[in-house]
């Protein structure tokens, strides 16, 4: 046991018994624990399998080759429309937890095979992504604005290309692109936190909402 994940585990504002106890589940597949990303995270042979953390709503388990896990009962979830390799496991209760101890066990174990027989996941080929005309000639008329872009991950550069493409009216989608225009220039995705206050980092939690309730 890691003495960083047990400072997490006492501090987590929701979900502690539910993430003790996956934690001991995942701890008896012999994976090795550490925090990364400011979330209890297990390694087999320096290799990352698996992340646990905390949501308002829930607590998830996510394999990081979620995709190549056979999901026979279909209880495997995608943390989001553009995710191509991560899927994740959702409770609220412990006693689900408890009910799949050895389904969690099953998948733990298939996901170290996996990395022994060095699979990969076969991701999108990005270089099809469509952006939207908007897009396209504000990144044509800014050079440093298209260096930025092409510069961020590709899950990062769909989700700004599906959030402007979402908007019906030209116009509206020239008031978003002109909007996220800074935080493209800084590196950050659409979800990412830019104010440094988020417990799940890079990710946006909604921490800085907080901060403004209590002023």
């Amino acid at each position: 046991m890691n003495p960083k994940v047990d400072d997490y585990l006492n501090n987590t504002k929701w979900w502690q018994a539910e993430l003790q106890n996956l934690r001991q589940i995942i701890l008896e597949c012999g994976l090795d624990e550490d925090l990364k990303w400011k979330s209890p995270c297990y390694s087999y042979k320096n290799t990352n399998i698996l992340i646990i953390g905390e949501f308002k709503e829930s607590c998830v388990l996510s394999f990081f080759k979620g995709v190549l896990l056979h999901d026979d009962k279909q209880l495997l979830q995608s943390p989001g429309e553009n995710s191509q390799s991560v899927k994740l496991l959702s409770f609220t209760k412990n006693e689900d937890i408890n009910a799949l101890s050895a389904l969690i066990k099953e998948y733990i174990y298939e996901a170290i095979e996996i990395e022994k027989a060095g699979l990969k996941v076969q991701r999108a080929d990005n270089t099809q992504l469509e952006l939207v005309d908007e897009l396209t000639q504000k990144l044509d008329a800014d050079l440093t604005l298209k260096q930025a872009f092409e510069n961020l991950t590709p899950g990062r550069q769909r989700a700004y290309n599906i959030y402007f493409k979402a908007a019906k009216q030209s116009k509206t989608r020239h008031t978003r692109i002109e909007k996220y225009i800074p935080r493209i220039l800084s590196g950050k995705g659409i979800n990412d936190c830019v104010c440094g206050l988020s417990k799940r980092m890079p990710n946006c939690d909604g921490s800085h909402n907080n901060k403004q309730q209590n002023k």
